[in-house]
């Protein structure tokens, strides 16, 4: 494992057996207690870590003419439903799909045996750990190459239910642009938390996004009061790390059974936009990207799954429209 370029995590930790986690946020140093659910035994404690520590979006590549490679996984469901695929690519394109099941196992895929560009996608859900990778022949890993993009988000941008890790709506806009993906997509965890912007403000990057508000709307986590300035703070710690890059926000996608009804500290779905989009504006270079405009509200009642998830087919093509919206200037 330590021949490869592995790329999108913040922390690699091994433990004594050899399986490295990669974290998304770095753990080191912080007290998990800070982010418990409290006072609601359904929802169980440091969900933000849990989602952190699964590598969505963490890849590497390399240039290689064997015919097989292959990666021990331990994967576990923890708060999960759903163990994500291992996805193979050759040359850009999804070459297989290996399914990942609970558990120690080796997962091996058939390689061209030519010279040929193969890249690993690791799952993007379940408690995940890695070892053992090997090809049959000579690899030579690659190092990320374009510009890098980060990415923040809720369930909406880690992409659970796509079809797999390279098909996440993240991942469809950075393979279309050739860029070098930072996925911070956390189920349920979209919160405004300041180890995340504290992240972001320290990834060096050429363009930011921002999906704001979904999690904040379910998880009565702020008021209309509080909510503006936690959005301008939020950006404005991003902003001391990043002042020349370009920031996008995204407001929430449109969610057709739940517009105009009032969570439990009386925000609608468009009150939740627009106070996301007023603290945003604060920072003037910040460009708003209203979330309805991605999908319409037919389209979403054809993809979701339930009232805010698309399901496979939605977040392909959330990627294909937010590959047009989402550009770097040459």
């Amino acid at each position: 494992m330590s021949d490869a370029l592995w790329s999108g995590y913040q922390h690699r930790e091994a433990d004594a057996d050899g399986w490295t986690t990669y974290w998304r946020l770095d753990p080191r140093g912080r007290d998990f207690r800070m982010i418990d659910w409290t006072g609601s035994p359904d929802r169980p404690g440091h969900r933000l870590w849990e989602r952190a520590a699964t590598p969505a979006g963490v890849r590497a590549s390399w240039r290689t003419a064997a015919s097989s490679v292959s990666l021990e996984i331990r994967a576990s469901l923890g708060i999960y439903s759903v163990l994500g695929p291992l996805d193979v690519l050759v040359d850009g394109e999804l070459h297989q799909r290996l399914e990942v099941r609970d558990g120690e196992q080796r997962l091996v895929a058939d390689l061209p045996g030519r010279p040929v560009e193969v890249e690993l996608w690791l799952p993007h859900s379940g408690v995940i750990a890695v070892r053992g990778l090997t090809f049959d022949s000579a690899a030579e890993p690659l190092a990320p190459t374009g510009p890098r993009w980060v990415t923040y988000g809720s369930s909406i941008t880690q992409c659970t239910g796509a079809f797999g890790p390279s098909e996440t709506w993240p991942a469809v806009v950075a393979r279309k642009h050739g860029w070098d993906l930072v996925a911070l997509g956390f189920a349920g965890e979209c919160h405004l938390d300041p180890i995340a912007a504290r992240t972001i403000r320290d990834i060096p990057a050429r363009l930011i996004s921002l999906c704001l508000g979904i999690n904040i709307y379910g998880g009565e986590t702020y008021s209309g009061r509080t909510l503006p300035g936690q959005v301008q703070a939020f950006v404005a710690t991003v902003r001391d790390g990043h002042p020349k890059t370009p920031i996008v926000v995204i407001t929430p996608l449109v969610a057709p059974h739940l517009e105009g009804k009032p969570n439990a500290v009386g925000l609608t779905l468009d009150d939740v936009r627009a106070c996301v989009e007023l603290g945003a504006q604060t920072d003037p270079a910040v460009q708003i990207i209203d979330g309805r405009t991605i999908l319409t509200a037919d389209e979403a009642l054809a993809l979701y799954v339930d009232d805010v998830h698309p399901g496979p087919e939605g977040y392909r093509l959330i990627g294909q429209r937010l590959a047009a919206l989402l550009t770097l200037d040459a």
